[in-house]
C-alpha cells in the first residue's frame, strides 16, 4: 500500500506544480486554493509511505513522478517543447523509478 499512497504522492505533486502556474502569483483565489490543497494531499501520502518505505527512495520517487508529470503536463497544456533529448531525459528519470521500486521488493 505504501507504493501507492507514494505514486498518488507524485501525482499531487505534478497537479501543484502546474497549479502554481495557474496561480499567477497566488493572485488568484480558486487556482491558489486548489493548488495548496494538491500540495497538502501531496505532503500527507508521501508522509504515509514513509512509515515503511526508506526516506532516500521515497524522496527520489516522489520528485521523479512530479518531474514527469509536470514535463508531460506542460507539453500538453502550456505548449511546452518537447525534443528528443527531453524525451530521453524523461525516460531515463523513469528509469531510475522503476529501478528503485524493482531493488526495493
Amino acid at each position: 500500500m505504501e507504493w501507492v499512497f507514494l505514486f498518488i504522492a507524485g501525482l499531487f505533486e505534478a497537479a501543484w506544480a502546474i497549479g502554481l502556474k495557474y496561480t499567477e502569483g497566488f493572485t488568484k483565489l480558486y487556482p491558489s486554493v486548489l493548488t495548496i490543497v494538491c500540495m497538502f494531499l501531496s505532503f500527507y501520502f508521501l508522509s504515509q509511505s514513509l512509515k515503511t518505505l526508506p526516506i532516500g527512495t521515497s524522496y527520489a520517487v516522489w520528485t521523479g513522478i512530479g518531474i514527469i508529470g509536470t514535463t508531460i503536463l506542460g507539453f500538453l497544456l502550456f505548449n511546452e517543447p518537447m525534443d528528443f533529448a527531453r524525451g530521453f531525459c524523461i525516460i531515463l528519470i523513469f528509469s531510475g523509478i522503476l529501478g528503485l521500486r524493482i531493488i526495493s521488493l
